[in-house]
């Protein structure tokens, strides 16, 4: 790639805005629509792959300066201890549990305890893609 290639990195930049946006809104959606953890961890690890494409590996870490060897390990953490909190209480393995709760600005709103659950396979996606795409990068 040229080392001045200004349109593709401009442009870029609104792309990785939108990925990362509709990342998010499949993440959240999750548990009443199609989407959730694993989906969303790969729209938004997407984002990043393509940053690492575009621009160099240093330049990426400068901006985004995590482990995500780390970002996986702790994602696998938080989907187990989601389900292992379930277990404590008494519950079966996994068991989740909603309720709706009037927020300032949001109004009645629903929070589910499987979003914790979601969040943790995304962090665990995100993290494992971006691991394997940096491994290949060595190696080329």
């Amino acid at each position: 790639m040229k080392e001045n290639d200004v349109i593709l990195r401009t442009v870029t930049r609104v792309v990785v805005f939108i990925i990362l946006t509709f990342g998010v809104e499949l993440f959240l959606s999750g548990h009443h629509n199609p989407g959730g953890g694993f989906v969303g961890g790969l729209v938004l690890s997407s984002a990043l792959v393509l940053l690492y494409v575009v621009f160099d590996i240093e330049t990426v870490h400068q901006g985004v300066p995590f482990d995500f060897r780390k970002i996986a390990a702790f994602g696998a953490m938080v989907s187990l201890l989601s389900g292992t909190a379930a277990a404590v209480l008494g519950r079966p393995f996994l068991s989740q549990g909603f309720g709706y709760f009037d927020l300032p600005i949001f109004g009645l709103t629903e929070l589910a305890t499987v979003t914790i659950f979601e969040a943790g396979v995304a962090l665990t996606v995100i993290g494992t893609v971006v691991t394997i795409i940096l491994s290949i990068s060595k190696d080329v």
